[in-house]
């Protein structure tokens, strides 16, 4: 009788990335994606894409009341970004800690913020911050 070891991974989960129109205009993508396949995260879907006013708002409307929503909205429209799932044990708290603190100058040595972050908007990269934020933006980007 043959025996066959499973191995079950534990809190496989999928969160979203966004590498922002900084990082792409400097071409940093391939960069970026590196860091996540180093630390275990897989990339499962992705698309670049421009997107529209409406999109941005749409997507980040929790902020809408915040005094820096139009910028955030100007931003994220000035230019190509790249949308990807993904994949990982403890992928949303993973890619929390690749992308370091939102100022990169906060960020730890060695993060994506840090190394490839301008400032506090131009900050190369967004992440989902919790497992059912993560759900609701891959469906917004990517459907069911």
């Amino acid at each position: 009788m043959l025996q066959y070891l499973i191995f079950q991974r534990k809190n496989v989960e999928q969160t979203l990335s966004i590498i922002k129109p900084d990082a792409v205009k400097q071409g940093f993508e391939s960069q970026i994606n590196e860091r996540f396949e180093k630390s275990e995260l897989r990339i499962v879907k992705q698309k670049k894409l421009h997107l529209t006013k409406e999109e941005a708002e749409n997507f980040y409307a929790v902020h809408k009341e915040r005094p820096f929503f139009n910028a955030l909205v100007a931003y994220m429209t000035s230019g190509e970004v790249i949308v990807q799932v993904l994949e990982g044990e403890n992928a949303v708290m993973r890619n929390r800690e690749i992308m370091g603190a939102t100022d990169p100058k906060a960020a730890a040595p060695g993060t994506i913020r840090k190394d490839f972050g301008q400032s506090i908007e131009a900050n190369a990269v967004h992440g989902s911050d919790s497992l059912e934020n993560a759900t609701n933006e891959i469906k917004f980007f990517f459907g069911d």
